[in-house]
């Protein structure tokens, strides 16, 4: 008979989750994920098969969690699109500085998607394709405020929505790494006004 499991999974993928942002994949070693999760190495191995699954699965909870915050920004109906927009550039910037270990004056831990993308995409094609439908997701939900926004006039920028859904997206992972490297709230301002700008012109 199989013996029940004495530990909540769901803490486990967070405490995962978080050490695998901090240190990348490569970095966190089998030890690291124990020390993270308070679960020795058999029950790390029983419940998540691998260390590639538990990443997996770790990336696919982050990815949940933060697509939906940001799609329901977006979809929010009862604002203009371009507030939308902007409200979207504040919750990233916040974000940022919410996972700062020393406050405003430290380093951000970025985005784990965009860490993975420069990580793992290019060599890892399961993971590869997680992300890719994640960034689909968020490039219609972006795409669709600027369509929405050229067709009331609040965005005047007549180039395909499709092609600044692309450019905002690159903006805001330009702005992730921007902030891993120390860049402050005021700098990460600038870049979002500069690129919602764009949208006007």
């Amino acid at each position: 008979m199989a013996r029940p499991r004495t530990f909540d999974e769901e803490r486990a993928l967070d405490a995962a989750m978080h050490a695998f942002w901090a240190n990348g994949y490569e970095a966190t070693s089998t030890q690291d994920l124990c020390e993270a999760t308070g679960l020795g190495r058999s029950s790390i191995y029983n419940t998540f098969s691998s260390k590639h699954e538990l990443f997996q699965r770790a990336l696919a909870r982050y990815m949940d969690s933060m697509t939906a915050i940001q799609v329901e920004i977006l979809e929010n109906a009862e604002r203009p699109p371009m507030e939308r927009l902007r409200a979207l550039f504040t919750r990233i910037i916040d974000s940022e500085f919410e996972c700062r270990e020393d406050g405003e004056d430290g380093h951000s831990l970025g985005c784990l998607t965009v860490n993975t993308t420069v990580e793992l995409a290019g060599r890892d094609p399961e993971t590869a394709e997680m992300l890719a439908r994640d960034l689909a997701v968020r490039l219609a939900a972006i795409g669709g405020v600027i369509r929405t926004g050229q067709s009331g006039g609040d965005i005047t920028s007549t180039r395909d929505p499709d092609d600044l859904a692309r450019f905002l997206n690159a903006i805001i992972g330009g702005m992730r790494i921007a902030a891993q490297g120390g860049a402050d709230r005021a700098a990460l301002t600038a870049i979002a006004d500069t690129a919602l700008d764009a949208l006007t012109q």
